[in-house]
């Protein structure tokens, strides 16, 4: 999952209206599985926050077992299954790890995981000084760990816990 160099490009403010054209898309094909929505999740969902130039999306589902068949219908759209972290979620990339354009989380919706994504989207949303902060350590951990993405996102993960304990 670590073939794509980790590069922050400044806030797009055509990056709604990718995940809009997108959650279309997802509707259409997953909707029927979907349980809470489809939601726009990530450093791309907040507005101006240098991310990586991915969007990151995010269904809820029951529980990943009944999820299971969405794995083939998201092929249809280009969708690459990764069982990355499948104990937690059904993780997908668009169109390959090589190059992506879009990453597709399926979490059961009482999940941790689920919750947290939402959670730190709506605080990094009302909260532009944390935001700010954090556009700041993304920009310096990807100089850092440029060739290793786990080890960048693994590096935000202090930062991303001090502001889930803070969002309450």
């Amino acid at each position: 999952m670590t073939d794509q160099e980790v590069h922050i490009a400044d806030y797009d403010p055509a990056w709604p209206s990718r995940f809009e054209a997108e959650r279309e898309l997802l509707q259409q094909a997953i909707g029927g599985w979907v349980v809470d929505g489809i939601h726009h999740i990530g450093s791309t969902s907040v507005p101006r926050l240098a991310a990586k130039p991915v969007i990151d999306i995010m269904a809820g589902d029951a529980d990943l077992e009944s999820s299971r068949p969405c794995i083939e219908a998201l092929g249809a759209l280009q969708y690459l299954y990764a069982p990355y972290r499948a104990d937690v979620e059904h993780w997908f990339c668009k169109p390959d790890p090589s190059y992506r354009t879009h990453h597709l989380h399926l979490v059961p919706t009482g999940s941790p995981r689920y919750r947290d994504a939402l959670v730190l989207r709506d605080f990094l949303r009302t909260h532009y000084d944390v935001a700010a902060q954090y556009g700041e350590l993304k920009r310096s951990l990807a100089t850092r760990f440029r060739a290793d993405r786990d080890a960048y996102t693994d590096a935000k993960a202090e930062f991303v816990t001090a502001v889930l304990a803070r969002a309450g």
